[in-house]
Order: C-alpha cells, then structure tokens, then sequence
C-alpha cells in the first residue's frame, strides 16, 4: 500500500460546514460516502488524526471519534505504527443502512431479487486479473467464443462435476440471460411450442415470449418435479424446445434427483426435444445433499445445452455466463452472439478466471452467508407471519411461501408502501397465476432479511395507506 493522502488534501475532499453537528459523524458520513462514490479509493492510507484535525480547525478528539466510527463500521482499518487505510466492509456484515442495498432509486429493501453481494475473494481477483490485463492488449480483444483460460477453467469445472468437456464445447457470454436468448433464438422460431416450468425464471418467459414461442407450462409440485407430468406435456405438446432448472430450482429450491434427470433425458430424445439447463444455482449447496450429476451427463445426442453463469456465486456485476453444449452449437452460437455484442469484457473474464482457481472457497463462504440469512428468514417469519407456509431448501437463494389466501401482489403493493419490494407469484408464472405465492430471497444480511419481514407484516396489518413515513437508506452527504 503506496498511496496516501495528506491532511490538506483530505481536507479539501471533505469540505463540511464548521456549523455541522455532531460533527465527528458528519465528518464519517462524508468520508465514507467518498468511499462508496469512488472519489477516495480503497487501500489509501489517510493522515494522522492530529494532521487532519488541525486541517480541519477542530479537536483531535473529534477526528479520532470519527475515525472510530469509520472502522466500527468497515470502511477504515487501523494497525498500530503503520497508520489507517480506507476499506469496504463485507456486504453480508452490513445492515438496513446499508445505501447500495436500496434497490434503485426508490430506497427500498430489495426482497424482490434473489442476488446475493459480491463475494470477499473478489478484491484479490480483481488485482490478479489486473496483472494480466495489460497482455490480452496486444490482440484485438475481440474473442466471441470468450478467452481461452475462461474456457478451460469453466470446461475443467464441468469435468470435475462429471461431465466430461473441452473448451471448444464451452461459449462465453454476457450473463445467463445473454445465453438463454441466443439459445432462444437460435432454436425457436415464432410458434414454436417451448416447455417452461411453473414456476420459473421469469426472464426466461420473457425470452420464449420475443421469440413468438407457444409457451408449455408444466407445474413443479411441492414435493418436486414429476417425471409422468413432464413426460406428457412432452408427448402432448410436441415441444421443440424445454427449458429447465434440475438444482436448486428458482424459486422453488427444488433439487432434482438422478432418476428424474436421467428420465427427462430420455423423454426428451424419444419426443426431440433439446433441453436448455439452467444451472445458475448449482454450486450454491447449503445443506449436505445427495450428489447429482449434471443433466448433461445423461446425454448422449447433443440435446442438452447447459447454462451457467458467475453471478449467484460470485457476484452479478461481473456479467459473465457461459454455454456448454456440442463445440459444432458452440461456434455456431459465437456466430450469432457476434451481430449482438461481439464478445464478452476481458477483464471480467479475466476475474472470472481467477475466481474458478478459488471455487471451493467460495462455496464455503456462501454456505456460511447464506445459511445464515436463510436462518434469520425462517426465524423472522415464524415470528411475524406464521401463516406463511414453506419447505426450508437445500440450497439456492430463496424460500417459496404461500399465503393463506390469493394476495401475494396486493401485499406486494403495501409492502412497498412501507419500504420492501417484494416478487409476488404472478412474475414466475403464466396468464396470472400462483397469486396466492410469494418468492422470498434469503440473499441480503439477516439484518436486513429481520427488518424488511417486521415491515411486509406491518404493510400486511396497517394496508399501504398506513405507511409509516420513509426512512433515509442513503448516507448523508
């Protein structure tokens, strides 16, 4: 660590009103707002208190009382003879004040979105991929089936799991999405029937809807997937095409087990239909489980094409997915993704890359948060809303309630009215239904899973009129 900045210069970033009271907290606001904008970069030593106090013409006192609730909360650490240096806190550490859990702009807990914070391995992936970055300079950057090392990594991933793959057969892309619309497009035509689960991953609906696809749904029972049920809506429909999510199903949390999975395949080549495997939750065990192979393992015609992405795992600003499927569907998906985007970031995938060498870290890391966001999710619920009903998943990201009665988008509605948005059952299904479900993400600290629930309870008792008034979610500047 070579940066540094001198009382002076600290100083004229901060520029606060002498007037300003308590003003050792506005001075912490103000820094850790400088912080979290980007203007004072992380792993920049800051000056002395007894520098930036006479600077700033007040007491030392309250330069160190500042500096104490900087590192109370994460945003500065101290060793004593070397100084204090900015930092981030861990995302799953932080509570409701938290201002980048709002969601947007509209200052809502976000219980709408089941995407959990960026992973801790991520700084040090970051600086690694730095290293290498310079290099990839020298070609075009241009690579649509994504660079090499990515591909090895992912392909090596894949192989580990049980599935045998090159890197010829792995394509690179710009998040899960990206790659579920190119498989999209490129397979359906307007008309064509496609089998969705119900309930599913709403932008996957949303994919099969641009391409004019006749939507199949076939209902996902409580106890999990039922091979006769997707075995007949296969027969019946004469689907070209079915998308899926064997483990850990969004938003049921539903593992698949091998005899289904190898069921569903054979199904599926007796009535040709290629599966589209979304398996974006996969690495994501919370509980010790049966081991499963991947849906692809049981394939021996090339009509499995998995999906996978960086985002639940890792963190979904990154924007990197990927495609596994035979290496002839791979170039000629780099083909069309080519008159999109071209290709990927480089050093996202780069990140990624580095990411992959520390894979199992990871996964235990997300077992440890996520686990206990999911404790705190049941237990706030068992407390204020005991008529909810639901089976505690494995793994994933989210528990898949019922309510007592069809209102999931009307508490949706109050729900935001008292601070919390919520995805009521209807985002996840077909013409309507499942009104009376509600998708509840454990993804955010249990601090602020235990405060949005106490508000979704009070928005369910008071109605939206009732609304207690907003409560700042953004630091003070």
């Amino acid at each position: 660590m070579n940066r540094y900045l001198s009382g002076p210069q600290l100083a004229r970033l901060v520029a606060i009103d002498p007037g300003a009271r308590p003003y050792y907290r506005v001075l912490a606001e103000t820094v850790r707002s400088l912080i979290l904008d980007g203007r004072l970069p992380v792993r920049v030593r800051l000056p002395a208190e007894r520098h930036l106090a006479q600077e700033l013409g007040v007491s030392r006192t309250t330069v160190t009382a500042a500096y104490d609730r900087l590192r109370e909360q994460g945003y500065l650490e101290s060793r004593q003879g070397a100084g204090s240096w900015t930092a981030l806190p861990r995302p799953s550490e932080m509570g409701a004040d938290n201002p980048w859990i709002a969601s947007g702009d509209d200052g809502l807990l976000p219980l709408h979105a089941a995407a959990p914070p960026a992973t801790p391995l991520l700084p040090e992936a970051v600086a690694a991929a730095t290293e290498r970055y310079l290099c990839r300079t020298l070609g075009t950057g241009y690579e649509p089936p994504g660079i090499t090392p990515l591909r090895e990594a992912i392909a090596a991933r894949y192989t580990h799991r049980g599935l045998a793959t090159r890197p010829e057969q792995i394509l690179v892309t710009t998040g899960a999405q990206q790659a579920i619309h190119l498989v999209m497009t490129m397979l359906l035509t307007p008309g064509d029937p496609v089998l969705l689960e119900s309930p599913t991953y709403p932008h996957a609906i949303d994919a099969a809807r641009t391409r004019g696809a006749r939507i199949v749904p076939v209902g996902v029972p409580d106890g999990g997937w039922h091979l006769d049920l997707l075995t007949s809506a296969l027969r019946q429909s004469a689907a070209r095409l079915a998308y899926v999510i064997p483990d850990f199903q969004n938003p049921t949390g539903h593992l698949m087990d091998d005899a289904v999975r190898a069921g569903l395949v054979g199904e599926a080549r007796r009535h040709g239909t290629t599966l589209i495997v979304d398996e974006t939750w996969s690495e994501l065990a919370l509980d010790e489980v049966p081991r499963t192979a991947p849906l692809g393992a049981f394939d021996t015609d090339g009509r499995v094409i998995s999906v996978g992405s960086a985002s639940k795992l890792w963190w979904g600003g990154l924007r990197i997915g990927w495609v596994r499927a035979t290496a002839a569907m791979v170039r000629r998906l780099a083909v069309l993704r080519a008159a999109v985007d071209i290709a990927s970031p480089t050093f996202e995938q780069l990140v990624v890359t580095e990411l992959f060498s520390r894979i199992e870290e990871a996964r235990a890391d997300r077992r440890r948060t996520l686990g206990a966001s999911r404790a705190a999710l049941v237990a706030a619920l068992a407390e204020h809303l005991p008529d909810l009903t639901f089976t505690v998943p494995a793994g994933g990201g989210a528990l898949w309630a019922r309510l007592p009665g069809p209102s999931a988008v009307s508490l949706a509605d109050a729900s935001a009215c008292h601070g919390v948005r919520l995805a009521p059952g209807p985002w996840f299904g077909m013409d309507g239904a499942l009104e009376g479900r509600l998708r509840l993400p454990f993804t955010q600290p249990p601090t602020v899973i235990a405060e949005a629930v106490a508000r979704i309870a009070e928005a369910r008792v008071r109605g939206p009129y009732g609304a207690r008034p907003a409560e700042p979610l953004t630091p003070v500047l």
